[in-house]
């Protein structure tokens, strides 16, 4: 099993797909720690909600890397939008194409991604892209898992060691079902709402025009107890608003 240290002492020159969550952050932080000269790329889209991004650009200014924030017409895409099965696959090469010819043009040639060792190549569509466009994945090249990452992180004193993890926009409406701007909007606020709120681990899923709330076990009971109170905070955005009959424990 290779260092991540010695991984970047060897390739001491990438560019990062960015995101602002766990992986991407804890690979951006040892990349500088490293002293590779680095330079971090997120991306905008209708799939991400605005916090990610304000998210991204504080982390990157707090770990002193270089970031060029790039936006992706994701929703242009009739094989994006009609929302099948390998979505995923279809977005992602938007992305990573985008990100690859901004870091060309930049002088880096390598792009890196926060895909680490946990992470089940069947059962994401996205792998496919990464591999079309030879990015590499330095958190699975040296073995490094989920646990590995939150403890290293937690030790690097980065803020998101315990950060939940957070899947795009997209992934609230249901394969098969087209995507729209106004879901994704809706989504994005019935969530900044329950944030607002308190809760922190948890899907605010689309099921036609009604809502499908999946928490977290932690904050399960705390849901069932203000039941009526997350009925009348998302009132205005959907038909009926109704939590999964049963906790979360992970795969949200």
């Amino acid at each position: 099993m290779k260092d991540l240290n010695d991984y970047f002492k060897e390739n001491n020159k990438a560019a990062i797909a960015f995101s602002g969550g766990v992986d991407s952050t804890y690979l951006m932080y040892a990349a500088v720690k490293a002293g590779a000269d680095v330079k971090a790329y997120c991306v905008r889209s209708a799939f991400q909600p605005g916090f990610e991004l304000d998210d991204a650009v504080k982390l990157a200014e707090r770990i002193g890397c270089a970031l060029s924030v790039i936006y992706v017409d994701v929703l242009s895409d009739e094989k994006v939008v009609s929302n099948p099965a390998d979505r995923c696959y279809y977005c992602k090469q938007h992305i990573m194409d985008t990100i690859c010819s901004a870091a060309e043009a930049d002088g880096y040639m390598m792009v890196c991604d926060g895909t680490n060792a946990s992470d089940d190549a069947d059962d994401r569509p996205g792998f496919k892209a990464l591999g079309e466009f030879g990015i590499r994945s330095p958190l699975r090249e040296c073995g490094l898992t989920k646990a590995d990452i939150r403890k290293a992180s937690e030790e690097a004193g980065l803020p998101t060691w315990n950060k939940p993890a957070y899947a795009c926009l997209a992934t609230r409406i249901r394969t098969g079902e087209r995507i729209t701007e106004r879901k994704l909007q809706t989504t994005e606020k019935a969530e900044s709402i329950l944030y607002e709120m308190g809760f922190r681990d948890f899907r605010v899923r689309m099921r036609g025009s009604d809502a499908l709330i999946q928490i977290a076990e932690a904050q399960y009971a705390d849901a069932l107890a203000r039941e009526e109170e997350i009925r009348s905070a998302l009132a205005g955005l959907y038909d009926a608003v109704n939590i999964d009959e049963s906790p979360r424990v992970s795969g949200l």
